[in-house]
Formats: structure tokens, C-alpha cells, sequence
């Protein structure tokens, strides 16, 4: 089936098949077209052009977009979005004054997630789970990326997994699993550090493995966490399933974790509030993104990524909502792009490319998604009729959406 989208007033990221990712001042070019069209035949955007080139075509579906901006849809690549129940009390608990670490002391956190999981049903989980998804459809996410992490322990991540696994076969968009048994340390190993991690390497990433569950590992590389050599034990062990990393880090402390996941070809690197001299020249000139959690420090009040620190000194940046019960319980792109402008000062084309071209390359997909190119996913996002696209961020509490394309098709 082919749809053909006409007199688009700006037609976003267009951008030729070899730009994967875009880094330092090349962040704030967004190309486009004024007056445009855009078609997709089978899920796959075929062309596109201004409309003195619009082609006639009178069997495709055809929509037109007068007024209204399009865009690649948003690459969200750290998400938390499955999960069983909310964590509402911890959310009071901040506000009368406990911190992130003492609601963890007290059994909060991580841990409370973790509970809460392993006493509910993968069905549960599931239903629970699908409905984010599918809010976060209706918001213009086109691809997502899901961690486990709420398990830590043999079944439960596995449950986990499965049903990240359920949603990848039941929802058009792009979804990649990441696993994430290194969150936290369950009560048990609190003193035994070791015994856990030889617990993931040796029972979990293989069941994992014969399974097919996974695309990446992840670790939480923090103080009070998992350390740099804990760390690398476990990036160590993801090599031998070929299981790249996307690692937590520099959330709270920076302990050279940064430099330890560039040393092993971590595809990106996240959180990020916390940033190093050092830190950034760890990163220039790797293969490996670097991603900012905006939402996640509104929610939590704690320090915004030094956007204009690290692209200035040349490096990409990439944007994604950190989705999750406890510390970001949101999955709305729309609102990381415009706190991003607002709170951590990038322009409105450097949002854009950190949500989109960036994003897709921080979860391993931007040869298929994060622009408008010919032969990527038919993924777009249709605006209401806009001024400009600089509204988008500029109307934060306001829904400028007004129709979500999943592989050609209007969802």
C-alpha cells in the first residue's frame, strides 16, 4: 500500500542514507524541505521532494499535511517500561525530604521494584506494560529500547524479558531488549558482591542466551552500585554472547566508569549528570553515545547533563526518557525534547537530532530509523497545524500531534 503525505510546510531531518549520527556543531543542522511530499510504499519511505515534483498517484492513500510539520518519529533508547504496580509513596517520600539513596536504604528503589515484579504475573506484567507502550505510541515513539532490571533473579529477569520479547511480536514499532540483571544488589548479596555477578554470568546470560532474549547488557555503574571492575566483569562476560553494552553511569559520582565502557565499545553511555573533563575526552572521537536523561533530573531534582559542555567540545548527544517507576514514571519524548531546550539549553535542532538520528544510533538502529531517508521505516510523526517547529519544545504542555505513523501506516 503506498501513502503519500502532501503540502507538508516542513518536512524534518531529511538526510541522505550515510549520516548515521551527528556530532558537535553539525547538531544544530537540521535539514529539511519547505512545501513538501513525502511517500512510503510497504512500511518504507520511498521518496520525497517539494511539491512542484509531487508525484500523481491515485490508488495510495493520501493526507495532507497543510500547515503541519513532519518528522522522523522519536528514537526513545533507555526505557524501564516494564514494570509491575508504581511507586507513588517513594514520590511523596522526596518531597518531605528523603533522598534517592535513603529511600533505597529503607527498601525502596530498585529493590521495591523488584519485589513488587517477582510476586506478579507475566500476563499482568504484560497487560500492564503493553498499555505504556502504547501511550508512548500516541506520543510519536517509533522505536524504543526496554531493559529487564527488575528481576535480579534467574526468573525474573528471564519473565522480564519474555515479555519485552511479547511486545516486539505484537506492536509495529522497533523494540530492542536490553538486559539488565546488574541494576542493583538483591538483599542476599548485599555483602557478596562477587556471588551476584557470578550468578548473571553463569546462570543468567546463558538461559538468556539460549533463548534469543537480548540485544544488549547494561550495568548500573555508581557508587553504591556496581564498580568500574564489577562493571567490566559483566561487559566482559556480554562480549562472549554478543551482547554490546549501554551502560548506567555518572548519574550521581563520576569513578572513571566512563573511560572503563569506551575501553570496551559500549555502544552508548547513560544518565551522564555528572561530567568530567576527563569524561569528555574519554568519549572524543569513540563510537560510543553519550545519553542524557532530562526528565529524570526534573523528576528527581538533581543536575541536568552539561549539554552545551559536551557538544561544544564536539561530541554527539542523544536524548531519551530513562521511562521508569521510581525515578522517571513518564515516557512522553515531546516533554524531553522541550526540557532539553529548556533546562540543559540545546537548541531546538540539537533536541531534535539527539531524539531522532542520535537516539536511533544509541540502541544500534539508525541504518533503518531516525531520519527521513529513502529505504528507512516508514516512521513519522504529523504535527497540527505550527508556526514553526521551534513550538514543539516552545508549547511544552500542549499535544502538537496530530496523527503517529508506524510503518506507513496511521496508528
Amino acid at each position: 500500500m503506498q501513502l503519500l503525505i502532501t503540502n507538508i510546510k516542513q518536512l524534518l531531518q531529511v538526510r541522505e542514507p550515510n549520516v548515521n549520527k551527528v556530532s558537535g556543531k553539525e547538531m544544530a543542522d537540521l535539514p529539511l524541505l519547505n512545501n513538501a511530499w513525502l511517500m512510503a510504499e510497504h512500511g518504507i519511505i520511498k521518496d520525497f521532494g517539494t511539491m512542484d515534483t509531487c508525484p500523481n498517484l491515485p490508488d495510495a492513500q493520501i493526507i495532507d499535511a497543510t500547515g503541519k510539520t513532519v518528522l522522523p518519529s522519536w528514537c526513545d533508547s533507555h526505557t524501564h517500561i516494564v514494570y509491575a504496580g508504581n511507586r507513588v509513596q517513594e514520590f511523596v517520600d522526596r518531597i518531605n525530604g528523603l533522598s534517592y539513596e535513603e529511600i533505597a536504604n529503607r527498601g525502596g528503589g530498585i529493590l521495591n521494584s523488584a519485589a513488587r515484579l517477582n510476586e506478579t504475573s507475566e500476563d499482568e506484567i504484560y497487560l500492564q506494560s503493553a498499555q505504556r507502550l502504547e501511550e508512548v505510541m500516541q506520543q510519536g515513539t517509533g522505536a524504543v529500547e526496554i531493559k529487564s532490571g527488575y528481576g535480579l533473579t534467574v526468573e525474573g529477569e528471564l519473565k522480564m524479558l519474555r515479555v519485552i520479547r511479547r511486545l516486539r511480536e505484537n506492536y509495529p514499532i522497533a523494540i530492542k531488549a536490553t538486559f539488565l540483571g546488574a541494576h542493583a544488589f538483591p538483599k542476599e548479596y548485599k555483602e557478596n558482591h562477587s556471588g551476584y555477578i557470578d550468578l548473571i554470568i553463569n546462570e543468567m546470560l546463558p538461559a538468556i542466551a539460549s533463548e534469543g532474549l537480548a540485544d544488549y547488557i547494561d550495568a548500573f555503574l555508581e557508587t553504591g552500585y556496581f564498580s568500574v571492575e564489577e562493571t567490566e566483569r559483566i561487559m566482559e562476560a556480554g562480549k562472549r554472547y554478543r551482547l554490546s553494552a549501554k551502560i548506567h553511569v555518572n548519574q550521581f559520582t563520576a569513578i572513571d566508569g566512563i573511560a572503563a565502557c569506551v575501553c570496551h565499545n559500549a555502544l552508548s553511555v547513560d544518565h551522564l549528570e555528572i561530567v568530567t573533563d576527563g569524561d569528555i575526552e574519554a568519549l572524543r572521537g569513540s563510537e560510543t553515545m553519550p545519553v542524557a536523561l532530562p526528565t529524570c533530573s526534573f523528576f528527581l531534582s538533581i543536575p541536568y547533563t552539561p549539554a552545551r559542555k559536551m557538544i561544544e567540545a564536539g561530541l554527539p548527544l542523544a536524548l531519551a526518557t530513562d521511562f521508569n517507576p521510581g525515578t522517571t514514571p513518564s515516557g512522553n519524548m515531546n516533554l524531553v525534547v522541550a526540557t532539553a531546550c529548556i533546562k540543559m539549553k540545546m537548541t531546538p535542532e540539537e533536541a531534535i537530532n539527539a531524539a531522532t538520528i542520535n537516539g536511533a544510533y544509541a540502541m544500534g538502529i539508525s541504518e533503518t530509523h531516525g531520519s527521513i531517508t529513502r529505504g528507512k521505516a516508514a516512521n513519522f510523526i504529523i504535527t497540527k497545524p505550527l508556526t514553526s517547529y521551534y513550538q514543539l519544545p516552545y508549547a511544552f504542555g500542549s499535544n502538537l500531534i496530530d496523527t503517529v505513523i508506524v510503518n506507513g501506516k496511521p496508528i
